[in-house]
């Protein structure tokens, strides 16, 4: 336990807070199981995850972590044993398979829920001057009778059980000094403040400041962010939450599923086949595109696409066509605006989206990460990891349901900011209608090459974040479209 003192005490009596060590376990759902030969696995769901060897004393490990285990106790321990459960607590913690609370072992006030793999709990030091204030991002829902504080910047949900501290940290609404949160009642110690901070849910601010509170929050990126997109960004890919995502089919026996084709609406219909001409061409050649389009899942190891293809391709779906400027005059502000026409329509003549190659085969072109430039018509190797380069592959085959790698895997990207600095409320939905037509546009070309190609719906934000060093806020992954060329009896889907 540490005792905090109010460094304001002449004149009264000194008032002390008492905060509770921050512990750590494993999911309620996850047990550890021992096997004689000193490996350790995480069981859950129906899943078993090797955590690796850990020698002899591999079953007490597994008991130890299975009860709560003070957090300092693991990062400072410096005998073999301590260092042993220092390394399986930061493997369960690489899967999402820990958690953490504040509370000691009387009660769990706060539950800590990591959300990002590589998520660790930090207290940044914080002082009786410091002024607080939540983001306007943070957010609190209920999930069954836990209370959620939750923040798309934060790599954690706070599950909160005790009202007293959903109350002071409404009072965060505003910015308070941390001396004045020190008096109110059950005030939870400054260890939740300082994970809190961490966790980009609260922020500082200078004291006295009273201007926008949006621009002191973050970078230019984030200020152009509203609340409801980046949310709607964060939860609606991989990366950032740990909530199970996909076709699961949750409404099995539940609710039974729509038909494909709405039953008629009343009323007398048109029949439109009557008025189709049998000898008419006109728009033949892209009707027969449209209908040759599929998704391609498997593709032909054996004869990869060439670079001269992968040329071709781009140019025709994604290089810059043609650039103008325009002038902006708003009230008192005028703005020069610059444009870059693509093949594709785009919502304002944004064009926001930016194409990464992921090269695991191209006859030509050296495997590795790039990005192409629309406007040069050329692509620019970025370096990267070869782990994470195979774990992009591997991530999209698993999207897909096959064993198959894509022989190039493109990530599209958007630069968020040349939409949401015109669009309000809109421009996040704007930026996934935009993905929609980009993605046509690349089957239609694929399929006019002969190449196979093939819609990815999720993707992992945190690790392109890391294969580019952009901030996910600024310039993130949207999509991903997986190509080459097909093998003879490949999966099909319309």
């Amino acid at each position: 336990m540490c005792r905090v003192r109010d460094s304001n005490t002449k004149g009264r009596r000194t008032r002390r807070a008492v905060a509770t060590p921050l512990w750590a376990r494993i999911n309620g759902h996850v047990r550890l199981e021992a096997h004689p030969d000193g490996r350790i696995f995480a069981c859950f769901d129906h899943h078993l995850v090797d955590l690796g060897p850990f020698g002899a004393n591999a079953a007490q490990l597994a008991r130890e972590l299975s009860a709560d285990l003070p957090l300092k106790s693991i990062a400072t321990g410096e005998g073999t044993a301590d260092q042993e459960i220092q390394s399986l607590v930061g493997r369960l913690a690489r899967h999402g398979l820990l958690e953490y609370y504040l509370g000691g072992q009387t009660g769990d006030d706060v539950v800590v829920e990591p959300q990002v793999a590589d998520y660790q709990p930090r207290m940044p030091p914080l002082h009786d001057a410091d002024f607080l204030v939540l983001s306007r991002f943070a957010y609190l829902r209920r999930r069954a009778d836990l209370l959620l504080l939750e923040s798309p910047l934060a790599g954690a949900v706070f599950g909160i059980r005790n009202p007293k501290i959903a109350a002071l940290l409404a009072l965060l609404s505003t910015p308070k000094q941390l001396k004045s949160l020190r008096r109110q009642d059950g005030f939870p110690g400054v260890e939740l403040l300082a994970l809190l901070l961490d966790s980009r849910i609260l922020f500082k601010i200078a004291a006295g400041c009273k201007g926008d509170l949006r621009r002191a929050e973050g970078d230019d990126g984030l200020v152009l962010w509203d609340f409801h997109d980046l949310l709607f960004h964060t939860r609606s890919t991989e990366g950032r939450h740990a909530n199970v995502q996909g076709g699961l089919y949750p409404y099995v026996g539940i609710i039974a599923p729509l038909a494909p084709v709405r039953s008629r609406w009343p009323g007398k219909k048109v029949d439109l086949t009557r008025y189709h001409s049998a000898d008419s061409q006109e728009g033949a050649q892209a009707a027969e595109l449209l209908r040759a389009r599929h998704s391609t899942r498997n593709f032909d190891d054996r004869r990869p696409i060439t670079l001269v293809e992968l040329a071709r391709f781009l140019d025709g779906a994604a290089r810059v066509q043609s650039k103008w400027t325009g002038q902006l005059e708003l009230g008192d502000c005028t703005a020069k605006l610059e444009y870059a026409a693509r093949p594709y329509p785009s919502g304002g003549a944004s064009y926001e989206l930016e194409l990464y190659l992921a090269v695991d085969k191209c006859e030509g072109l050296a495997r590795g990460f790039y990005h192409y430039d629309a406007g040069a018509h050329a692509l620019v190797p970025i370096v990267v990891e070869p782990n994470e380069l195979d774990a992009m592959l591997a991530s999209a085959s698993f999207a897909m349901d096959t064993a198959a790698t894509a022989q190039v895997l493109i990530t599209i990207a958007g630069r968020f900011g040349r939409v949401s600095w015109k669009y309000s409320s809109l421009a996040y939905s704007l930026v996934l209608k935009n993905v929609g037509a980009l993605t046509q546009t690349l089957y239609l070309m694929a399929t006019d090459l002969g190449l196979g190609g093939c819609a990815i719906g999720s993707i992992d934000i945190e690790l392109f974040a890391k294969m580019t060093g952009l901030e996910f806020h600024t310039e993130g992954a949207v999509g991903q479209f997986a190509m080459g060329r097909a093998a003879k009896q490949s999966s099909v889907q319309r």
